[in-house]
């Protein structure tokens, strides 16, 4: 096969030549040239993706000109819920490349979990790495299993998961949430709390305990940024900045954007700017700041009218730890109904240079297996990978959906079958909490008042 770069084609775009004679790819950049590489690999029966397998492989001859419609084809996995050892994390990120997805919003602390070691700090890992139980299904069930869960990576083990990515054309955007989903690290720290003594989370939801906004708070705070930035090249660190209660503040809620914009500068001295979800649009985000809209579709068109790139990630079309189907046999079945077709469906909504693309979210409440989340994300993410790359119609996914599945059999992949559930799918031990569209929007409508106002 021929590789070469041609400068005319876009930066991940690919022209793939197969004849008689041979193969010629061309690539925009050596991203494109990956990406034809993949198309490819795709071609290929089946069998050729299997390690150890011989051939010579016959591929059907014809022309491939190709080139993505967003720049920002990403996927968010949540390692704070539950954590991910390192190679299932390579697994994952070897899987979203095979589907020419580019971005890895990696989410590394939260209020059940610290998943990071930051030098100085080392109760961050000792302590905020583990809990005492995990809670089994959704939270008003109130169900545990009284099993201890950790586990945390290590800088050696994250310059790793950068380089692996890298190597496949995917950047790894981190994110340590702060000042909300904090307990953790206050559990860990209690002076950078409000007066919180107590463990790591067991319980799902948003705990009440955020950090205070003292001085040496602060240096904790631009610490952990600046690990950040020791060990991550992208260009964009996450801050998290979403679901922030303020009744420790007194209430005040001019306190997290005046954090925000500390945090901003400090990143802006490092080259850095602020990747926060939608939440920090309030009270003013930082100028260069991106915006993760998640919270429905009009936080997307509420980041644009500000002037903000935004990345979008609505959770009635993005999340894929919502509900696959109506099905009694779905695992823990939560959050609004999110066919393969929902999926395919997703479009930010605007029409802007601003929007970068778009972004699943997989947040591991109820994934606690690299099997369980392959379950929830394929083939949702085989979609949701065309959906950003350049759709043609459902109805011709669907007829070239069925060969997709026998690469993912060979690749080891425990995607949903389109049959539905099978029978050891459930988890009965683990009742969900399913939400009906209407009431999720009107919820939505609520929650976002404040930039509606």
């Amino acid at each position: 096969m021929i590789q070469r770069l041609d400068p005319s084609l876009p930066a991940d775009g690919y022209i793939l030549d197969i004849s008689g004679s041979g193969i010629d790819l061309a690539g925009g950049s050596p991203s494109g040239i990956f990406y034809g590489t993949q198309t490819l690999r795709q071609l290929m029966p089946a069998a050729a993706l299997r390690s150890g397998a011989a051939g010579p492989w016959e591929v059907p001859c014809g022309r491939i000109a190709d080139s993505p419609r967003y720049e920002w084809r990403g996927v968010m996995l949540d390692v704070a819920r539950h954590y991910m050892p390192v190679a299932d994390v390579l697994r994952f990120i070897d899987l979203a490349a095979f589907h020419k997805l580019n971005v890895l919003h990696l989410h590394l602390t939260d209020d059940q979990g610290w998943r990071m070691e930051v030098p100085g700090w080392p109760r961050l890992t000792t302590v905020g790495s583990w809990r005492t139980s995990t809670m089994l299904g959704s939270r008003q069930h109130a169900l545990f299993d009284g099993r201890p869960h950790g586990g945390y990576y290590t800088a050696d083990d994250l310059r790793e998961i950068v380089a692996f990515a890298a190597s496949r054309h995917v950047t790894v955007v981190p994110e340590v949430d702060m000042p909300g989903h904090m307990q953790a690290a206050i559990a860990a720290y209690p002076s950078l709390g409000n007066g919180f003594e107590g463990p790591v989370r067991t319980s799902w939801g948003i705990s009440s305990h955020v950090l205070n906004m003292a001085p040496a708070t602060l240096d904790f705070c631009r610490a952990v940024l600046d690990h950040l930035c020791d060990i991550f090249p992208s260009p964009l660190i996450g801050i998290g900045g979403d679901e922030c209660p303020v009744e420790e503040w007194g209430g005040d809620k001019t306190v997290q954007p005046r954090f925000t914009a500390q945090m901003a500068a400090h990143l802006a001295g490092r080259g850095r700017r602020v990747f926060g979800w939608d939440e920090i649009l309030a009270g003013g985000a930082p100028p260069d700041a991106v915006i993760a809209a998640w919270r429905g579709p009009f936080p997307t068109a509420a980041a644009v009218a500000g002037g903000f790139q935004v990345v979008a990630c609505p959770d009635i079309s993005t999340y894929l730890d919502y509900r696959q189907s109506d099905d009694p046999l779905e695992p823990t079945p939560v959050g609004t109904q999110l066919t393969l077709a929902d999926v395919y469906a997703f479009t930010p909504g605007v029409d802007s240079d601003l929007v970068l693309g778009g972004q699943a979210n997989i947040w591991t409440e109820h994934m606690e297996s690299a099997r369980r989340v392959d379950y929830m994300a394929y083939p949702r993410l085989c979609a949701f990978a065309e959906a950003v790359w350049g759709p043609v119609t459902f109805e011709d996914f669907s007829t070239r959906l069925d060969p997709h599945l026998t690469r993912l059999d060979a690749l080891g992949v425990n995607y949903r079958p389109l049959t539905g559930p099978r029978p050891w799918d459930a988890r009965p031990d683990a009742p969900g909490n399913p939400r009906t569209l209407p009431d999720r929007l009107t919820e939505l409508a609520e929650m976002t008042a404040d930039l509606r106002a």
